[in-house]
Parts: structure tokens; sequence; C-alpha cells
């Protein structure tokens, strides 16, 4: 995970950020700002963004904010907890056009949605790395449980910088200055 080449393919897939489930689990407000952080870095890196909607006809759509950070943005309503379950409106492997080797999650909730997601992602042979400040649950005991289960499964669990920073791999990097402050505004 320590060079850019690892993340070949990587697309960010933010999972069911939805106002309704953001009032559930401990620290929405947090988790919202650095969903809103891992969004804006993505597309200033040229990571392609799609969000999932658990029920969205019954529990409201994704919170506006994420949204307006993205031009276009792949949305896709989903009843399974994993948004690559069989028979899921997600493409496969998150297209148009497909690509994506290296799965980057955020969003909630770890023990459900996230977790299901990562281990479906493994199991197609996918790379996952779950953006540890990025994700929320009810019980965060429950969370700390899941991801360590990702992690011997496979996973990479990592702070959204890291993650990025990684991505430009130094100070080199022509976007170096602007992920630098995006990093300061999201602080």
């Amino acid at each position: 995970m320590s060079t850019p080449e690892t993340l070949r393919g990587a697309a960010l897939l933010c999972l069911d950020m939805q106002p309704v489930f953001l009032r559930a689990v401990a620290g929405g407000a947090g988790v919202l700002r650095r969903c809103q952080f891992a969004v804006a870095a993505a597309r200033l890196l040229g990571i392609p963004v799609a969000f999932t909607e658990q029920v969205p006809g019954k529990l409201g759509g994704t919170d506006p904010s994420l949204l307006a950070l993205v031009e276009a943005p792949r949305v896709y309503a989903k009843d399974a907890f994993s948004a690559l379950a069989a028979g899921s409106p997600v493409p496969d492997p998150l297209g148009p056009g497909g690509g994506a080797e290296h799965l980057l999650l955020c969003g909630v909730e770890t023990p459900i949605c996230v977790y299901q997601t990562a281990v479906d992602a493994l199991q197609r042979g996918l790379a996952a790395t779950i953006l540890a400040d990025c994700v929320g649950a009810r019980r965060e005991a429950d969370a700390r449980l899941c991801l360590d289960a990702l992690a011997r499964a496979g996973a990479h669990i990592l702070p959204a910088e890291t993650v990025f920073y990684s991505i430009l791999g130094g100070a080199g990097h022509p976007l170096f200055r602007p992920y630098t402050e995006l990093v300061k505004n999201h602080a």
C-alpha cells in the first residue's frame, strides 16, 4: 500500500451516507465531514467516485453535501447490505467502463454494509481499503471487531490521508499543493 502503483484502478465507493443513518451512528457529523474529505480528495486525484443508498424510497437519499462534490454523481439504490451482492445494481466492477481493481470504501454502517461490501470485494479478487476515519457505526465495539476481521481477511484499514498521500508518493507530485490545501481545509 506504500506506492501509487498499488492503487492503479482505484475507485471510491461511498456507502449509504443517508441522513437517517448519519443521525443513528456515533459521531455521524464527523463521519460526514471525513467522507466529504475523501470524496473531494478522490475527485482531485482523478479517482472515480460512486455512491450507494440503502432503500432510498423509504430511507431517503445521500446527504446532498456529498453529492455536490461530484459532477454528475453516480448513485445506486440497493436493498442488499453489500453493494456487490449478487443482483446488485452497482456495476461490476463499478462501471461505466469498469476497470476498478482496488475499492476504497467509506460510509456507514461499518458492521453491516461496509463489512459485507469489503468481504464481497475480496472474494471477487479486488483489493479493498477501508478508510478508517471515514466509516461509522452505532456501536464502536462492533465496528472495531469488524475492521479487525477485515484486516485479517486481507483488507487494508487506513486513514484517508494516509491512502491519498500514498497515491501522491511525494511532495514533487503536481497535485501535492492542492491536496495539502484540501487536508488543511478538512482538518
